[in-house]
């Protein structure tokens, strides 16, 4: 057979099996998923009433909306994250709930199989390009992506806009990277970690043009806001402001932990909290400004993810889809100097196996603790992946 040809019915069998595979995991949500009952109405509705003319952030067209398209679950008054996120949401507020709904899982999926496929392809190797259906079949039994589409939350823009700004830094087109990052503060309490661990890393490198980027992007997404609301940055507080006293002491960061250490009296656990955030945010901007000439993009959101998420207030376990970035780096690498898959498929089963743990877990208790492992199994395998030696060629 022709390599021609051999390589095109390759690329046609994987496209059908993950094709199949998204197929499937679609028609899962239509019979099982009470879609009324998740995050992701508050896209949905937010994005509809700006087609229709009305204001999120207005308490009273707000509840209303959830009223006239038989939203159920109603825990917040008003649009709970950033105004200019609505405008994302528009193409899908053309769309009833259902379709919208299983339209958003189809291009978080759709997402998550470029982001493993672009990272895949940063090795010449075939040997890491056959992992990308091994590695897309696991990812749905991967707790934050199982959470991801049972609840239709954001994380695959926040994934999408970090995979973009690695590729753009790695072609030294740093100020269009750091707009992109810039959307990580669609949720403030995700973009605020990873931009400062990125800002002392660009700084280390003198990269004036990502940080540049970062505050176009920031004052874009400001003024966008004002547009629609001039007061919206208030009222984003006052909602933000109420969801985290609601849910204080149940995520899987070192606030929480510091939480239930201090039985939720303050100022202990605000004082215990802040210092082991910024201890561990200390420690992680230490090495990334100390090895920034030797650390590629890659490897540098690397550290700054899994760090920049346990050191923040306020993130859940879905949140952690943008792991997928280290998550890829893990099995490739352990692929290329091992000569093997066995190490890469071990580490998938158990990261795998413990998420699913801690989402059972959350599920019985309605806290996100044990997702910590999750964060931790992460750093450790960079850890030891990063220091394993290349086995030599046969």
């Amino acid at each position: 057979m022709k390599p021609s040809v051999q390589k095109f019915l390759g690329v046609l069998v994987t496209l059908v099996l993950l094709g199949g595979m998204i197929f499937l995991r679609v028609r899962v949500s239509v019979t099982s998923f009470d879609f009324q009952s998740s995050n992701f109405t508050f896209f949905w509705l937010a994005g509809r009433m700006l087609i229709e003319g009305e204001n999120p952030y207005d308490e009273a067209q707000y509840l209303a909306g959830h009223e006239t398209h038989g939203i159920k679950w109603q825990p917040n008054k008003i649009f709970p994250y950033p105004l200019p996120l609505a405008i994302f949401f528009i193409p899908l507020g053309f769309l009833s709930l259902p379709t919208a709904y299983l339209a958003w899982q189809v291009i978080t999926l759709l997402i998550i199989a470029w982001t493993i496929f672009i990272l895949l392809d940063h090795w010449q190797e075939a040997a890491q390009k056959r992992l990308l259906v091994p590695i897309f079949a696991a990812m749905f039994f991967f707790g934050p992506v199982y959470l991801t589409l049972h609840t239709g939350s954001v994380g695959a823009l926040a994934l999408l806009a970090i995979v973009g700004a690695i590729l753009l830094l790695e072609k030294d087109k740093s100020l269009p990277a750091g707009m992109l990052l810039s959307l990580t503060m669609l949720k403030p309490p995700q973009g605020l970690t990873i931009l400062l661990l990125a800002g002392i890393w660009f700084l280390a490198r003198r990269d004036w043009k990502a940080i540049y980027g970062v505050a176009i992007g920031g004052i874009a997404l400001l003024v966008v806001g004002m547009i629609q609301d001039p007061l919206w940055l208030i009222k984003f507080r006052g909602a933000s402001e109420a969801v985290m006293d609601r849910t204080q002491g149940v995520h899987s960061n070192v606030w929480a932990f510091a939480h239930l250490a201090c039985d939720g009296t303050s100022p202990c656990w605000l004082i215990l909290g802040g210092t082991a955030s910024l201890t561990l945010l200390g420690l992680a901007g230490f090495l990334l400004w100390r090895n920034q000439s030797r650390l590629t993009a890659w490897e540098a959101f690397n550290i700054i993810l899994p760090v920049g998420f346990v050191s923040t207030i306020y993130l859940w376990a879905y949140d952690q889809l943008p792991y997928l970035i280290p998550i890829v780096w893990i099995i490739g690498t352990l692929a290329q100097k091992s000569r093997s898959y066995i190490f890469s498929f071990l580490f998938l089963i158990l990261l795998v196996l413990f998420s699913l743990f801690a989402l059972v877990q959350q599920a019985g208790t309605r806290s996100d603790l044990w997702s910590l492992g999750t964060t931790v199994l992460v750093l450790v395998s960079i850890w030891v992946t990063s220091k394993m030696k290349q086995k030599p060629a046969p």
